[in-house]
């Protein structure tokens, strides 16, 4: 019996360090779960990182630049033509003072294109300027200029293609003058005149004596502006020659 004894020890010591190395072999093949999914501080301080932190949670300057980033991308997506980044990204202030009206900067008018409304029902706008600036829009000369007597003014305007020489210039300036003076004193008194008929007429103060006398100045008046024409063609026909006459003639005609 004892001396089985030292065998059954060894038996013992053999069976025990194979148990316990069959048990370290299942732990390191089979790990504890929990052991496993316990996150390391390591593995934790690596997901939390700050960055993560910064991306998922961004300060207001960066969200700020995202919104206009954002805007800007949908209305160049939306009309590329007509819209641009940068205008996007500019301040407010810039785009309140680019939309804000624009003052209307009246026009001169050309020289000579003024027309004055007439204060006058019987007269229009144009007779009316024409009486004020001695315009004679009745042709008034024209039964002198068809039968080679001609105005004045027209022989001036043709001077260079005339030959006229300064003793000629000089007379008709002084006739064209004269009778511009003469056209603009009448075409005054006439529109003096037709106030005063319509002023009578629309006060129903009229009689007899005042329409006769108010029409024959009508009528002496429109007078004296066709003498005058008339007297100034005459004058003219004088100052020219017969060759002068005929160049105007064909000048005026080639201009027809």
């Amino acid at each position: 019996m004892l001396k089985c004894l030292p065998v059954f020890i060894l038996l013992l010591l053999f069976f025990g360090t194979v148990g316990a190395q069959k048990k370290t072999d299942s732990i390191t093949t089979h790990p504890v779960t929990d052991t496993v999914a316990k996150p390391s501080p390591v593995d934790s301080a690596i997901n939390h990182t700050p960055a993560d932190s910064v991306v998922k949670h961004p300060p207001d300057s960066v969200k700020k630049i995202l919104v206009k980033d954002t805007v800007a991308k949908q209305l160049l997506d939306t009309n590329p033509r007509h819209v641009s980044a940068d205008s996007v990204m500019k301040p407010a202030k810039d785009s309140a003072a680019r939309h804000q009206p624009i003052k209307n900067i009246p026009k001169k008018a050309p020289t000579g294109a003024v027309i004055k409304r007439s204060p006058v029902k019987t007269l229009s706008d144009e007779r009316y300027n024409a009486l004020l600036k001695g315009d004679d829009i009745d042709n008034l000369s024209l039964v002198a200029e068809i039968n080679n007597y001609p105005h004045p003014d027209k022989a001036l305007k043709y001077k260079v293609q005339l030959g006229l020489n300064p003793g000629q210039i000089t007379k008709l300036k002084d006739i064209s003058a004269a009778l511009h003076r003469k056209k603009v004193e009448m075409g005054e008194n006439i529109i003096k005149n037709e106030k005063m008929l319509d002023s009578l007429f629309s006060g129903h103060k009229v009689v007899d004596g005042t329409i006769i006398f108010y029409t024959n100045r009508y009528g002496l008046y429109q007078g004296e502006i066709r003498t005058a024409i008339l007297m100034a063609c005459y004058k003219t026909e004088d100052i020219l020659s017969a060759v002068q006459i005929r160049k105007l003639a064909s000048l005026e005609q080639a201009v027809k």
